[in-house]
């Protein structure tokens, strides 16, 4: 009888990455390792910044990567290095704030 003894190595290469979140009173960035092929939105879940910003809704936040939105969050893969950025719904859409400034210094 002959007993091999089989011992599986993980050699899963990890990426550096931040998530970034600010409110006008509150910002922070966290730095983590995932593992290459990790997608966009799977990076923040893995973040916990919502233990920072418990009314964020993560799944359904607008992302992006260093100021450009990501069309799909669930399947886009990170890169080393790079930064997601949680975006913030508008409060007032950019033109109609263009406006309000504009009719309030003539």
């Amino acid at each position: 009888m002959r007993l091999v003894s089989e011992r599986r190595l993980s050699t899963v290469n990890k990426i550096h990455v931040e998530v970034a979140y600010a409110l006008p009173e509150k910002q922070k960035i966290i730095a983590l390792d995932v593992e290459e092929g990790c997608s966009v939105r799977e990076a923040v879940r893995r973040s916990n910044i919502t233990s920072f910003f418990p009314d964020l809704d993560i799944e359904n936040a607008k992302l992006g990567i260093f100021g450009k939105a990501v069309r799909n969050a669930d399947e886009q893969a990170l890169k080393e290095g790079e930064r997601v950025e949680i975006y913030r719904e508008l409060k007032v859409d950019p033109k109609q704030a263009r406006a309000n400034r504009a009719a309030k210094n003539s």
